[in-house]
């Protein structure tokens, strides 16, 4: 962290701050950087989204959303991201759907899980359905497609949101971690076996993958709420903030 130099002698008129405003100005800087680097990230064309090259290198750095345009105009992208048949929480007809393409690796991942889901969730009780869909970062994360298929294998036995809750529980994963999980919820322990043995789930988390890819997403957690993107592990202001206003009909659809 760079230093703030003290002021010299010479520099006699002084601007003193409440610290509740200091914060406020903080805040608002820091989402005024998120939108610019949301547009950089999400505001181009569609044929630019289309480019898969920076995929699958890299964890989340947090950005957002709502993207100007170069007249100053705020620009609102949605995306198609299709939910059926990809595990979910909440009402089918919940007026907010957020699909989050994540990585049981990904230590980002784990914050959003551990730090901002469930207060999200309780923030804005059955208003929000919310969709689990898969991008494991094989390049940077070797256990993340298996954790993957783990998750999958469990999904099996109607177990995918307490073993994901699992997954995300710690940094520890590996063959012996997931059966261990699978005997802690108390699965069959011999057909999950079976199941991790087995490819069945393979084509399901690639083609999932490879979706995200060709939609543009390139790091996680990637979020989109009713299609709008929201990237990065954001702190829950940032997507209360998003919700709020699409809940008030602030946004265009």
């Amino acid at each position: 962290m760079n230093e703030i130099p003290s002021p010299s002698p010479q520099q006699e008129d002084t601007i003193t701050f409440k610290r509740s405003h200091f914060y406020l100005v903080l805040v608002v800087l820091a989402f005024a950087v998120g939108v610019l680097v949301g547009y950089m990230a999400w505001g181009r064309n569609s044929s630019a989204a289309q480019q898969p090259s920076a995929a699958q290198n890299s964890d989340s750095q947090p950005s957002v959303v709502e993207a100007p345009i170069s007249t100053g105009t705020p620009q609102y992208v949605r995306y198609k991201i299709p939910t059926d048949g990809f595990p979910s929480l909440g009402p089918a007809n919940a007026p907010i759907t957020i699909v989050e393409f994540s990585d049981f690796e990904c230590p980002f991942c784990r914050n959003f899980q551990q730090e901002t889901y469930q207060s999200l969730m309780n923030a804005y009780p059955g208003k929000i359905r919310f969709v689990y869909r898969n991008f494991p970062l094989t390049s940077i994360h070797p256990d993340a497609f298996a954790a993957a298929v783990a998750s999958r294998c469990a999904n099996e036995q109607n177990a995918f949101w307490p073993y994901h809750d699992k997954l995300f529980s710690s940094d520890q994963l590996g063959q012996d971690q997931y059966v261990l999980y699978a005997t802690q919820l108390g699965l069959d322990v011999n057909a999950f076996k079976d199941c991790l043995a087995s490819d069945r789930n393979n084509k399901f988390i690639q083609d999932d993958s490879d979706f995200a890819t060709q939609l543009g997403v390139n790091s996680t957690p990637t979020f989109f709420i009713n299609g709008l993107a929201v990237i990065g592990a954001q702190p829950l202001d940032v997507f209360k903030q998003v919700i709020d206003k699409e809940l008030a009909g602030q946004i265009p659809q």
